[in-house]
């Protein structure tokens, strides 16, 4: 399954679309990673722990959209928007959402 941010796909000509689909992932924060993080914020540098859960996170919507697109027999999405966002209480939780157009492209 081809998938693209673009709205076309070069060399390949889009003969049907079949709809909108999207995938979502939401992941719980764990407390052990947040003091670490926190850690990290005071000391400066990157969060590794933190940018693990969100390629997780991101992959699993993107796979989900995949798959929702195969149960309507497109090869490809195209225009796909992945969007972050804090859910739960306090923030307590990361959604993530992937969403574009199936496509059948030759």
């Amino acid at each position: 399954m081809l998938v693209t941010t673009t709205p076309t796909i070069e060399g390949h000509v889009i003969r049907e679309y079949r709809g909108i689909v999207a995938g979502e992932a939401i992941l719980g924060a764990n407390l052990f990673r947040d003091f670490f993080a926190s850690i990290r914020d005071l000391v400066g540098g990157r969060s590794g722990a933190y940018e693990k859960v969100l390629a997780d996170a991101r992959e699993t919507a993107i796979n989900e959209m995949a798959q929702e697109a195969a149960a309507l027999a497109a090869n490809a999405v195209v225009g796909v928007d992945i969007d972050y966002e804090t859910v739960g209480q306090n923030g307590s939780m990361l959604m993530v959402t992937a969403a574009g157009t199936a496509v059948i492209a030759e």
